[in-house]
């Protein structure tokens, strides 16, 4: 890729990255408190998996790729937790319509 290429690249995720902080900031404005959606970590893994790939491939810069790298652990396990918290929920939800669904049938 041409320079310009990649600083198209970059500033591509740069963006997406940035995008995050936009999404929080709606969702909270929304909510009429601060929340973090979960778009919020999907801008972060994204954003910072072409950051990571423009400092290693393009800039060749360890300092840039240690700082992407080290949050990717971290939006990672919250959409970990997100997804465990809602098969949670499902599964309660689901327990409590065949729990009603058991006292209409008995009722009758």
């Amino acid at each position: 890729m041409t320079d310009l290429q990649w600083k198209i690249f970059g500033l591509s995720f740069q963006a997406c990255f940035m995008g995050r902080f936009l999404v929080q900031w709606i969702a909270s404005e929304r909510a009429g408190r601060s929340v973090v959606p979960t778009a919020f970590w999907y801008f972060s893994l994204v954003g910072a998996a072409g950051l990571l790939s423009y400092a290693v491939i393009h800039l060749q810069d360890p300092v840039f790729a240690i700082g992407q790298s080290t949050g990717f652990i971290i939006y990672i396990r919250n959409l970990m937790l997100i997804r465990k918290a809602r098969l949670k929920e499902e599964a309660l939800a689901a327990e409590e319509a065949a729990g009603k669904g058991d006292d209409v049938e008995g009722g009758e």
